[in-house]
């Protein structure tokens, strides 16, 4: 590709007629409750139109209906109870894990850290502070002689 020619830019876009105005469309966070809500509605009247109609049905429908309610809510509590088992084998791994991998890393870095600053106050009583003083001593005797300097003229 030659360096003098242009890049291959997309043509411009080209503004919307004065005329129309183009209303941006709902967002999906917008749409999202209002469907939650129609869902939920849904579900509310057909729990209402199943339960007139069992109160209308002989007893052996309505009978056979709490049956099988009954096996739905035995398999839901398996599965609560299943769940429940897996959470708080999760939990103690997760403790576990805090205890035997995270707290020594916490206090090897806590030693670190004490290491460094012990190391920061050897630097700056041995090094820092006579550096800073020896300035101190060698502005002090450029000053001296810049006094005795400007007394001679």
């Amino acid at each position: 590709m030659d360096e003098n020619q242009p890049a291959n830019l997309p043509p411009p876009i080209a503004a919307a007629p004065a005329g129309e105005d183009h209303a941006p469309e709902a967002e999906p966070s917008r749409k999202a409750p209002i469907g939650l809500i129609i869902g939920l509605v849904l579900v509310v009247a057909v729990i209402v139109a199943g339960t007139v109609l069992l109160l209308r049905a002989d007893n052996d429908t309505t009978a056979r209906v709490r049956d099988v309610f009954i096996i739905f809510m035995a398999l839901e509590s398996l599965v609560i109870g299943v769940a429940l088992v897996v959470l708080i084998v999760q939990l103690a791994t997760l403790i576990n894990l805090l205890n035997n991998e995270i707290r020594p890393i916490i206090n090897s870095t806590n030693q670190t850290v004490n290491t460094i600053k012990g190391t920061v106050t050897f630097l700056s009583d041995n090094l820092s502070e006579p550096v800073i003083k020896l300035n101190e001593y060698i502005a002090a005797i450029n000053k001296f002689f810049e006094i005795i300097r400007i007394g001679r003229r």
